[in-house]
């Protein structure tokens, strides 16, 4: 069989665009056609040879790419027992959910691994249907995945509306305490709030202080459900366990993925305590998967776990994330001026609000000709997002600030002269440290 890495990107475009997206294939033609083809620490590789420091990824490579820990256990798992035949027990399934629940805000017991982000959506959205909460209350801008349940607690019309009706859920602005305090109390017993402690896909917003310990609060006093999404700020993303350890908060379910991976093999969870995990807990088959909580996954995600706790990755991440928003600001503010509106997140979970869209793809270019990848924010896309592993070394971080550096000046020359000075000079919120 030919390998797939020695294509030209002329033929890997045309293998994107006759078998997987047009639209994708555009976007690799844009980017000017690089492929990656291996991956080590921070860097990606491509097939011609450059080296890529990787700040993109939507937040699963917080350990990096291959961390040697996670491949080691994945390695040895893949030799031994990669899947299991759900008949019998198995115990490298029982030992990764014993070290997620440790680590757990509140040390929630229970531990039902899934393969995706978006099927722990669906996964906590029918225990609580389960638990007759049927009235869920999620917010604008929020982003809980794609298949249909998951979508209808997603906040974006854009990825709703061709697949309409969806699950009824009502919608509230995010960060504004009165519309979500009210909804909670108006349906009490039978609400569900489904919401993240920071809305990465929105744009990094940061909620007002103390805003998800007061929607606890109304939960646990109207006895709804409060379920927190923490697949892209969990895990020491943010520069604690959890995100919403910024608020002390313990909600009933917590879901888990992408650094969950480990950055290896693809793992995701939701994470209840016993009274909101008890329909599953009394009928292991009232929700089951065939492939959900492999050994080969769960080998991963133990050392993933593992690996975060013993290398410090959560502090790691608290400090670089620090640096690097203040250098980044800083090299935004003094080079695009009135293009940058704010700078703003938590730990490595850093965006930068830019005054149009289009600056935005400009940067993302210029940043992959530099040798940086960056993502986009999926439901705002004048968001610029930064999500670095916690293994960055100082020599790493400085390649980074200097290429945004270079990046943002030659965005400014393009751009720069046909925008107008604002009213008020760009915000610095960076807000990464511990709150």
């Amino acid at each position: 069989m030919d390998d797939p890495t020695r294509n030209d990107s002329g033929t890997l475009i045309d293998l994107y665009r006759r078998h997987l997206s047009r639209g994708r294939a555009l976007f690799g033609q844009v980017s000017g056609g690089l492929s990656e083809v291996a991956s080590e620490g921070a860097w990606v590789i491509t097939a011609d040879g450059r080296r890529l420091l990787d700040c993109g990824g939507y937040g699963v490579f917080l350990h990096g790419h291959r961390h040697p820990r996670v491949v080691a256990a994945v390695k040895d798992q893949l030799d031994r027992h990669p899947l299991a035949t759900r008949v019998l027990l198995e115990p490298v399934t029982a030992s990764a959910a014993a070290a997620l629940s440790k680590v757990a805000p509140g040390s929630l017991p229970h531990v039902h691994f899934v393969n995706s982000g978006a099927e722990a959506t669906e996964t906590a959205l029918k225990l609580a249907r389960a638990l007759g909460h049927r009235i869920v209350i999620a917010t604008h801008g929020g982003f809980h995945g794609k298949t249909l349940g998951a979508l209808s607690v997603t906040g974006n019309p854009t990825y709703r509306d061709p697949f309409m009706p969806l699950l009824p859920v009502t919608h509230v602005p995010y960060g504004d305490r009165t519309a979500i305090l009210t909804a909670i109390a108006e349906h009490g017993p039978q609400a569900c709030v489904v919401i993240e402690p920071i809305q990465g896909e929105a744009g990094v917003i940061v909620p007002p202080p103390g805003y998800l310990a007061e929607i606890a609060a109304a939960c646990r006093h109207h006895h709804a459900l409060l379920i927190v999404d923490e697949i892209q700020t969990g895990l020491g993303r943010t520069g604690l366990w959890w995100g919403g350890d910024h608020d002390a908060v313990v909600p009933d379910i917590v879901l888990v993925g992408k650094g969950l991976s480990g950055g290896v093999v693809p793992a995701a969870a939701v994470v209840a305590s016993r009274s909101a995990y008890a329909p599953f807990d009394a009928d292991p088959f009232l929700h089951s998967s065939t492939f959900a909580g492999s050994p080969l996954a769960c080998a991963a995600a133990r050392a993933a776990v593992e690996t975060i706790a013993e290398e410090g990755l959560v502090e790691r991440a608290h400090e670089i994330g620090a640096r690097l928003a203040e250098g980044i600001a800083s090299t935004m503010i003094d080079r695009l001026g009135e293009l940058v509106i704010e700078v703003r997140g938590r730990g490595l979970l850093i965006g930068v609000e830019l005054a149009q869209p289009g600056v935005v793809g400009e940067l993302v270019l210029e940043l992959l000709h530099e040798g940086v990848v960056v993502s986009t924010s999926l439901n705002e896309h004048r968001v610029l997002r930064f999500t670095p592993p916690a293994i960055m070394t100082p020599a790493e971080e400085a390649y980074a600030v200097a290429a945004v550096d270079r990046a943002a000046r030659t965005v400014a020359t393009r751009l720069r002269p046909s925008t107008s000075a604002p009213a008020e000079p760009p915000q610095l919120a960076t807000t990464g440290g511990r709150s």
